[in-house]
């Protein structure tokens, strides 16, 4: 068994669903990054939830950085046959929750800590570990902010997310609001007299739609993505307390995943300008709709013809470079560090998310085998 397989066996333990505290699983990986000598600093978010940051070697040269989140997502309504939350090897393959998405990456990243702490590096490989990636990336950013003063800035960052090891120049950015649609309560035989909260969410869907087929007919586009233009998503929607009462509030749930090209604000203050229209045609003193953003990722658009991408080419073997469609860290790191960032990493994103998610075997020695000619390449300097 190898060390990384040693590592994820334990990293798989913990229970690190979003929103939950991952104060253990960073007291176990401090405790070991500690032991060889790396510099651990512990960057709080909230509610128990924290980032680790660790550096390997001269702490006064630019970093590598490692960046892997700690959360997964939950199981509950998913058919596994396998435990989620112990690792079970079986056929080539590595399973349990979190396996591809990402700890993986993690448990490769700490070993090849481990065998760094053994050279004598010119420039130091530092690991970013970071909570709540899955509801927004959001535990990273008071780490991000933290690295942002520092006084020296980080060469290049290497998110881990899982591409089956090829390099990744470019994902969307994602924002998710929340609009809250407000009318007034009737009995449903007096309909009329009423405001029905749901006839403002139907129009406003239907605007949602509008938006999206202009974009998809006339907005930027960037055929390196399955889906080469920005889209617009509506999710979740509730609304209503009794079928003879007349609603006076729904919720809705709703996203813009934008190319990194594209104007992101540009598009919110469009659709917010869609919601008044509706409301001043609504012509009534109670008729509202409120829009708030929960969240809000950059997008990646790291030019694939830079230094950083074939350097990293170089340690994969990889020929060309690929864009995802999920958002990662990465966005945040490039905005604020105005550093190179590529996502590259073991396994594949199509098992993420599902029941008995799995990475492999090979996929995982093949990222210990990139992230040691990193390291070779930090003995002598980028």
């Amino acid at each position: 068994m190898s060390r990384s397989i040693e590592l994820l066996d334990e990293l798989i333990q913990f229970d690190t669903v979003s929103r939950t505290p991952n104060a253990g699983l960073l007291d176990w990986a401090q405790a070991r990054l500690d032991a060889i000598g790396a510099a651990t600093t512990r960057v709080p978010y909230e509610d128990g939830r924290e980032n680790l940051y660790a550096v390997i070697g001269p702490a006064d040269k630019p970093a590598v950085i490692l960046s892997g989140h700690t959360d997964v997502v939950p199981v509950e309504g998913q058919n596994w046959t396998k435990p989620p939350f112990a690792l079970t090897r079986e056929g080539g393959r590595l399973y349990g929750r979190g396996t591809a998405d990402m700890k993986g990456f993690v448990a490769s990243a700490m070993a090849a800590a481990e065998r760094a702490a053994k050279r004598s590096l010119a420039q130091p490989l530092a690991l970013a570990l970071s909570c709540d990636e899955e509801v927004g990336c959001m535990g990273v950013r008071p780490l991000i902010a933290l690295l942002k003063e520092a006084p020296v800035r980080p060469a290049l960052v290497i998110v881990g997310e899982p591409t089956s090891l090829s390099v990744a120049t470019g994902h969307k950015g994602k924002t998710s609001l929340h609009a809250t649609f407000r009318g007034r309560e009737a009995h449903s035989a007096l309909a009329p007299l009423g405001f029905n909260a749901l006839h403002l969410v139907a129009d406003f869907i239907k605007a949602l739609q509008a938006r999206q087929r202009a974009l998809e007919e006339h907005g930027i586009r960037d055929g390196d993505y399955d889906v080469p233009y920005t889209t617009v998503h509506a999710g979740k929607l509730t609304g209503g307390v009794a079928l003879n009462i007349v609603p006076n509030r729904a919720d809705l749930d709703f996203e813009v995943r934008a190319l990194a090209e594209d104007d992101m604000d540009g598009i919110i203050a469009a659709i917010r300008a869609d919601a008044d229209a509706i409301v001043a045609a609504a012509d009534d003193a109670d008729a509202a709709i409120e829009i708030e953003t929960r969240s809000a990722t950059s997008g990646l658009a790291t030019p694939a013809t830079s230094a950083a991408v074939d350097f990293v080419k170089r340690l994969t073997g990889a020929n060309g470079t690929i864009k995802v469609a999920y958002a990662t860290e990465g966005g945040l790191f490039a905005d604020a560090l105005q550093a190179p960032v590529v996502v590259c990493g073991p396994g594949s994103m199509l098992q993420g998310h599902r029941p008995d998610e799995y990475i492999t075997e090979d996929d995982l020695a093949r990222c210990d085998t990139m992230l040691d000619a990193l390291t070779a390449k930090l003995e002598t300097g980028l």
